[in-house]
Parts: C-alpha cells; structure tokens; sequence
C-alpha cells in the first residue's frame, strides 16, 4: 500500500536518542490514531526495511500511523535498554504527538516475537509508571518466557524456523543474567496478577508449528486472569513469523491474522472516541 514516510530522531531514552519511522497511509489528511509498532528478530536483527510490508499494511488497513521503534540490538545493547528506548519513544509521542498530528488519546502497541516481548514489557512498564495509556495491544507469537520446557518446544524444536537451541542462544545474547529475567519487563509471563490488572485489551495470536505458541497462549491466560480482555486466537498450519515474513504473506493464515489484527486495532480506536 502507499504510505508516506518520516523517519524522526526523538531525543530520549539511555542514550539521548531514539530512531522512528513514522508511516501514514497516503492521502489521508489529519491528526491519526498511532500504532507503536516493536520489530521481531531475536532481539539481534531486524529494522524498518524487514517489516516494511508489515507496517505499511497495518498503517493502511488500520488508517492510523505505525511509529516503527528502531531500538539497539543485543549484543551490543543488552536488557534492559530496548525495553527502555521503547517505552521512551513511546512516552514521547504519547505526550507530543499532537505535534505530528498524532492522537495521543486513540494510541495502540503492537509487536512480534522479541518485538512482542518489548511491546508486553512497555505495556507492564507503563502502568507502573502511570503512563501513556494504550487503547489496544496485538501480540504476535510473543516470546514471554524464558523456561523452554512447554509442550510446543518438545513438539516443535527442529525444523519449523526457529529451533530450541536459536531461542536460548538468542535470549543469552539479549538478557545473559538469568537472574534478571524474573523481572516481568524481561519475561512478561512473570508478572503478578497486580502488575497484569486494567492494561489494554489484548489480541495475541499465536502459530500452530512454533516453539513460542504455548507461552504466548499462556501470557494470554495470565491476563485473562488478571480481569484484561484478551482474544488470543491460534492459526492452525501456521510457523513462526508467518504474518511478517513475506514469502508466506498469499497465504490463508496470514491474509486472516493481519486483517484480524487490523480490525481489532480500528475497533480499539473507535472505542477511544466514544
């Protein structure tokens, strides 16, 4: 789809500045909705030439802009300072983005994989900061956990994209101390009851073949659990990354878990207004 493209230097976070991508759907005049959109890639990879497709459909089908978060990449920049950018950039558009014609009141988080863990922690982070406020999250096959001993990681380890082995080397890479992966801006899954209660609705769709899809549906439960109002749904023939990887974008499982997405963000806006 066309959109229009401002990459923006915010002057925030750890290291005084934080790379953005701002893309709006093309034609459309006006103050938008925003979507704070964290990349997948293992924490070591990705960027807003990877996820281009992603987010120019998102912008375009949601009618909103995607503020695409270009945090530092482990190993250089370990835990906890993607989380932190993120929630910087995060916090300044929720307080500036009037002065982008952004809608500071109609503001969503959306993330996959290591960005869906970043989107989880931001999300935490921001209720115990008291603030910004979210209308919606959209989670896609989130890594929340760090015990590698669920049942989709017996079932799935080898041969489906991501292996056992991948995902504790790249967590290694990310977050080494094991210690401080009890801290649930870490491990989301690892937050409390208490830290999980009156965040956003949340729409966490998970992949049938993917070591990650039992603790995304589990961090799905834990909210629930906590009084949030979540709709988790589970694409059966589906692999890890099949909404973002684009050789899998013709197929049925992504054409219906982007347009799930997208609607359930408009949704999200829509009720902001009311």
């Amino acid at each position: 789809p066309a959109v229009n493209i401002e990459d923006k230097i915010l002057p925030v976070g750890p290291s005084g500045s934080v790379l953005v991508r701002i893309v709006r759907p093309k034609g459309v005049n006006g103050t938008l909705p925003a979507i704070v959109y964290l990349h997948g890639g293992a924490w070591i990879a990705g960027n807003a030439i990877t996820h281009d497709r992603i987010i120019r459909e998102i912008a375009h089908g949601a009618q909103a802009a995607v503020v695409f978060v270009e945090y530092s990449l482990a190993p250089e920049a370990q835990y906890p300072v993607a989380v932190e950018e993120s929630y910087a950039a995060t916090k300044w558009i929720a307080e500036n983005g009037h002065k982008l014609e952004l809608d500071e009141k109609r503001l969503a988080i959306a993330g996959d994989s290591a960005g869906g863990n970043i989107a989880a922690a931001v999300t935490i982070l921001a209720k115990e900061r008291g603030g910004p406020k979210f209308v919606q999250q959209v989670l896609f096959y989130p890594a929340v956990d760090d015990s590698f001993a669920t049942g989709s990681y017996e079932q799935f380890q080898e041969g489906y994209g991501i292996s056992l082995p991948g995902t504790r080397r790249y967590l290694d890479m990310y977050c080494p101390d094991e210690t401080v992966r009890a801290q649930p801006t870490a491990c989301p899954i690892r937050a409390t009851k208490e830290q999980l209660s009156g965040l956003a609705q949340a729409l966490i769709i998970t992949a049938e073949a993917d070591v990650l899809r039992d603790e995304g549906e589990e961090y799905a439960r834990k909210l629930l659990g906590a009084g949030v109002k979540v709709t988790a749904v589970r694409f059966l023939g589906t692999i890890h990354g099949f909404v973002t990887l684009n050789a899998l974008r013709e197929t049925q499982g992504a054409e219906a878990a982007i347009g799930l997405a997208i609607e359930t963000l408009k949704k999200g806006f829509c009720s902001a207004t009311v």
